[in-house]
């Protein structure tokens, strides 16, 4: 094979692994499962939090009106955005009665991204990070 056409082909193929690359990249950040115009809070007890990267997962329990319990799960930033931001793993923790306030999932599942949440003491966790008073 001519040096050129070796160039070429060394080229094409650094170009499709970055496009390939990027695609994947930006499908694992996609808000695409969330319905970004809408805005809903449930209150319900905290069952779980995962705090793993690359996210983390608070699952709350929910008392629907006929007496039913539904979870709901909410993803979160990573721990490393949200702990230089103030969280800590035990910012939440199971048992504690909350508000969260979501943007809902687009398939009508129970859950969705986490925007905020209220805790007992009236303290309030954002995704922006730290924790506020009422």
């Amino acid at each position: 094979m001519s040096s050129r056409i070796t160039r070429v082909l060394a080229m094409t193929v650094t170009i499709a692994v970055a496009v390939g690359t990027g695609r994947i990249a930006s499908a694992h950040h996609s808000f695409a499962a969330f319905d970004m115009t809408a805005e809903k809070t449930i209150t319900g007890v905290v069952k779980k939090v995962d705090w793993t990267n690359p996210h983390i997962w608070i699952w709350v329990d929910v008392t629907e009106a006929a007496g039913s319990t539904e979870t709901y799960g909410f993803e979160g930033m990573t721990p490393n955005f949200l702990s230089r931001r103030g969280w800590t793993r035990n910012s939440m923790q199971p048992g504690m009665k909350v508000s969260v306030t979501f943007r809902p999932m687009k398939d009508g599942k129970p859950g969705g991204m986490f925007v905020s949440g209220t805790l007992p003491d009236g303290k309030v966790l954002t995704m922006r990070g730290g924790e506020t008073g009422q």
